[in-house]
């Protein structure tokens, strides 16, 4: 059940002065422009795109008695508004944005909004290059195994403001937070913040490596002495932007003694100096998992004093051993005629792939491709030496990664068609490899999104599977 209106909104004074709006209409501009327009604010909403999908939600939108337009942004409105909540997904040069700095308007993001409505809510928030998602993820897994009212919220897939619509929110969430949510989200102040690590990402939006690196340090931009940090032991660049966060820091790793690390003499997970399972007992690919998962649980054994009891780690144990990858992300799919299918569609960056390719063991047949995203894939190199036999490249990057990895490994061209691509990884995998989906690039060459391209890989992995 959904509430019909939400009441005594924090909303600043100025910001209800005139009428709000709402640019791009993906699942956090939705459910964002819902939960404004049931507060009593007016809104107007809108999206440059123009799909079926986007018809239904705007149809949804005009019944909460929304104003919007699809296909085009009344650029003259948005500069007559009071306040503008933009997407992650709108480019920060765009005319919509552009017509609001020229205005002095406010720019927050839809967590921005969520957070103002949810005023009591303990989260543990979740940045980073890579691991982000499955982190949060797994922050969110833990709460509930100690049986806490938990839910995962964020860039992860499901807008915060779904969750304060609901009548009775959850008591904690786990909450990722992309770079561009920071940038636009000036109240965020978890109970814990997490930074997996910062590696270059995003060159074709941000002007420069720097620029992506201060977003991210903006989680910061909040810390008191009451603040709780975790931070990557492994990662100087991540221990770098935290440095000066006044507050609690605690370090992971899985190369050295910290307050979270995997004892590698005795193969368990330690968490401030209490044993918690075996590696083994841990049903994720590679060691940036492992890096997650104490990521993860040292934030919730910091979030609150009842987290660190004798019975409380033997409830976390458990959490951690009954975890699953997410999909796309490193994701198992099947073995087929003793063939490990993996997707790990979700990699769209050098540095995510290289993770993925750190965690293989066996030779690996690598579907790498997709549309550029302005990073060269000589980085891969060392993990390509080390584990792959084969490259398929394929989509709009395919020329520029068979030149960048020219001499490294030996490549293939697998088309623009993603049935052909597959089936030429089939055919290059042997008894005992490994087939991977880590493309290092985004998806929109040939899919609408990641999903549909894990999507799409698990469906031609499997169609031709033994029945």
């Amino acid at each position: 059940m959904r509430v019909s209106r939400v009441s005594e909104p924090a909303l600043r004074p100025d910001w209800l002065t005139s009428e709000i709006s709402v640019v791009g209409l993906a699942r956090s501009g939705r459910s964002v422009a819902t939960l404004l327009a049931r507060s009593g604010s007016r809104v107007y909403a809108s999206d440059a795109a123009r799909t079926p999908a986007l018809e239904t939600t705007a149809a949804e939108l005009r019944a909460e008695g929304v104003d919007v337009d699809l296909g085009t942004h009344d650029i003259g409105r948005i500069g007559r508004s009071s306040l503008l909540v933009i997407s992650p997904g709108v480019p920060p040069k765009s005319l919509a944005v552009e017509a609001a700095k020229s205005m002095h308007i406010d720019i927050v993001s839809e967590v921005e909004i969520a957070l103002r409505f949810l005023p009591k809510l303990n989260y543990v928030a979740v940045t980073g290059t890579n691991g982000k998602t499955t982190t949060t993820a797994l922050a969110a897994h833990l709460l509930r195994a100690l049986d806490l009212r938990a839910v995962a919220a964020g860039n992860i897939g499901r807008p915060l403001s779904d969750v304060a619509l609901d009548v009775t929110p959850p008591r904690w969430v786990g909450l990722e937070v992309s770079s561009y949510q920071l940038h636009d989200t000036p109240g965020i102040r978890p109970n814990v913040g997490i930074l997996t690590n910062v590696s270059p990402n995003h060159l074709d939006r941000y002007d420069s490596v720097d620029a992506y690196y201060a977003d991210k340090k903006l989680l910061f931009r909040n810390a008191t002495a009451h603040s709780q940090w975790v931070t990557n032991q492994d990662d100087p660049v991540a221990k770098e932007l935290a440095t000066d966060a006044a507050g609690l820091h605690a370090r992971f790793s899985i190369a050295r003694k910290a307050d979270a690390f995997l004892d590698r003499t005795t193969g368990q997970l330690v968490v401030l100096g209490t044993p918690l399972i075996m590696r083994s007992e841990l049903k994720l690919l590679g060691d940036h998992n492992v890096a997650n998962a104490l990521a993860a649980t040292l934030a919730v054994m910091l979030a609150h004093p009842d987290h660190r009891t004798t019975d409380a780690c033997g409830l976390l144990a458990d959490g951690l051993r009954s975890f699953r990858a997410l999909e796309h992300r490193i994701e198992i799919v099947d073995e087929i005629d003793d063939v490990l299918w993996v997707n790990d569609s979700k990699s769209t960056n050098v540095a995510s792939t290289l993770v993925a390719l750190a965690g293989m063991t066996r030779p690996t047949v690598l579907l790498l491709g997709g549309m550029h995203k302005g990073e060269p894939y000589v980085a891969l190199e060392p993990e390509l030496k080390r584990t792959v036999k084969k490259v398929i490249a394929y989509g709009e990057a395919a020329q520029r990664i068979e030149r960048d990895l020219k001499g490294m490994v030996a490549v293939e061209q697998g088309g623009t068609d993603f049935a052909e691509v597959v089936a030429r990884a089939r055919r290059s995998a042997a008894s005992g490899d490994a087939i991977l989906l880590s493309p290092a690039c985004s998806s929109f060459d040939m899919f609408d999104n990641y999903e549909m391209r894990g999507a799409e890989f698990k469906r031609l992995a499997r169609a031709e599977a033994p029945q």
